[in-house]
């Protein structure tokens, strides 16, 4: 067990939520649920699940504390096909949001975000990396194309 452990608070669809992401993330794992209640129909009360690989715990807490851009889950995708094909999936009933950010449609933030994007800003050169910086900003879904542009000044 890992010793710090993200826990999300669910109004009452952690449940949805679960296999939702399950859908999206196939390596999805419910390691440990607890119903409200007696029997398999009872409604899910709280889970630990791996994502990911990243352990998460999740109660359904009710409507008391909504999820907040405050606090998100950072993707690293592989190239942009990962990137295209969790955002068409993750904005679904959800909403998008600036600079590979985006809420779900249970109202989670998730980030987006394509390695490439690191390497072009962690570039030693400052005017290369504002480029790319600025790109970013000016960008919903990221695109790794245009961020390659801006980093070699033809955007």
């Amino acid at each position: 067990m890992q010793k710090l452990t993200p826990f999300l608070w669910f109004d009452d669809d952690l449940e949805e939520a679960l296999a939702f992401y399950a859908s999206v993330f196939p390596d999805t794992e419910v390691v440990a649920a607890s119903r409200a209640g007696d029997g398999p129909a009872a409604p899910l009360f709280m889970a630990r699940f791996r994502l990911l690989g990243q352990e998460l715990l999740a109660i359904n807490g009710g409507p008391l504390f909504p999820f907040t851009e405050a606090f998100s889950l950072f993707v690293d995708c592989e190239d942009q096909a990962e990137v295209d094909r969790l955002w068409e999936a993750l904005t679904e009933g959800g909403e998008p949001g600036r600079c590979g950010w985006l809420k779900d449609r249970f109202g989670l933030s998730w980030q987006i975000v394509p390695r490439r994007l690191g390497e072009l800003m962690g570039d030693p050169d400052p005017v290369r990396a504002a480029r790319v910086r600025d790109a970013m900003l000016a960008m919903d879904r990221l695109d790794v194309a245009g961020l390659e542009a801006a980093h070699a000044g033809a955007a």
